[in-house]
């Protein structure tokens, strides 16, 4: 696919690729290998110039063995970069985004999602910030010592006084916190708590499909209020209830529903392409829906991969949108983000 002019020279930020969990699936003599042979070419044939690395930690590691999956991903995100450092840096601040950026290289920045294996330990915050981390969210689809996942809404939730204190925790150490996958009630708790900017880092627009993993309106303005940004999520399911609905112009309802709701500067691309990971991790035989009712194989069209991430932009300007927005939508946003925060 050739980039459009406007892709090639904009600064492309897509805030949630699960890659490690494939990459960290293979034995560690070959993480650098494979990411270069599998990942590489996608993530530069889409252009993107900023990628999120979220550790996620699949079931059959939880509890015991968790913290331990955790540093094992941690650990391969690290290989990643030094065994391919001529092409992406592992960054920790805005001055290390912007000299990837302007070397040529992909900036790989570290997340956790739900932080699995930490449990109540705030004290393992300072621990992870240590490591390389800087984005992180504190529920799944489930129930954490620290808070509810969106699964759990019915429950009405807010934080514990755990999660109040890792929020705390994160912002004094400037790890930005992310509220994708949070329940309702704790959303509005971190919204209410929060002294800095927050992100989602994949949720799209409850008011065109009405799932939990979705974020209404009302806290599409509250996330903007805090100056932060919502980074719309891809996955199939989430942007439409039937089939027929997977489509690139649903995506873009998508984007376009949150900017005018939120504000053209606090919306992003969160795509999470998990269509691969699955293909790589998911036995044949459990191939289908998963327990939450839902094709985790299910993509739009043209966007089973990073490669894909230009037809957003073309998408953008076919619909009219100037192209110093486009700019902001599909990366602008988040690299003025992290670089007001990271640092």
């Amino acid at each position: 696919m050739t980039l459009h002019p406007l892709h090639r020279r904009a600064v492309v930020a897509d805030t949630h690729n699960d890659l490690l969990m494939a990459v960290s699936a293979r034995p560690p003599h070959v993480w650098s290998s494979f990411f270069r042979e599998r990942w590489l070419p996608q993530l530069t044939a889409g252009g993107v110039d900023l990628q999120v690395l979220p550790v996620f930690i699949d079931d059959q590691y939880r509890p015991e063995g968790a913290l331990r999956q955790t540093l094992r991903m941690i650990e391969c995100a690290h290989v990643i970069a030094e065994g391919n450092a001529d092409r992406v840096a592992l960054c920790r601040d805005a001055r290390e985004i912007d000299a990837a950026l302007e070397s040529g290289r992909i900036a790989l920045v570290l997340a956790l999602e739900s932080m699995p294996g930490l449990d109540a330990s705030v004290e393992l915050i300072p621990t992870m910030h240590r490591l390389g981390v800087r984005v992180a969210s504190i529920a799944h689809f489930g129930r954490t010592p620290l808070a509810d996942g969106s699964a759990e809404d019915a429950t009405g939730s807010g934080l514990t006084s755990h999660g109040v204190a890792v929020l705390a925790e994160m912002e004094r150490l400037g790890v930005i916190f992310d509220v994708s996958h949070l329940g309702a009630s704790g959303v509005a708790h971190v919204l209410e708590l929060a002294t800095r900017p927050v992100i989602a880092t994949h949720s799209s627009a409850r008011a065109l499909r009405d799932h939990h993993r979705n974020l209404t309106d009302e806290q599409l303005r509250g996330v903007a209020a805090t100056g932060g940004v919502v980074c719309v999520n891809f996955f199939a399911p989430f942007l439409a209830e039937q089939p027929a609905g997977y489509t690139l112009d649903r995506l873009l309802d998508h984007i376009e529903h949150i900017a005018g709701v939120a504000g053209l500067d606090h919306v992003g691309l969160g795509p999470d392409f998990v269509k691969e990971v699955y293909d790589d991790l998911l036995p044949p035989f459990c191939e289908g829906e998963n327990d939450r009712g839902v094709d985790p194989k299910a993509t739009v069209p043209g966007l089973a991969g990073p490669e894909g991430l230009p037809l957003v932009t073309e998408g953008l300007l076919a619909r009219g949108l100037p192209e110093k927005d486009v700019e902001k939508i599909i990366g602008g946003n988040v690299h003025r983000l992290f670089g007001e925060l990271l640092t």
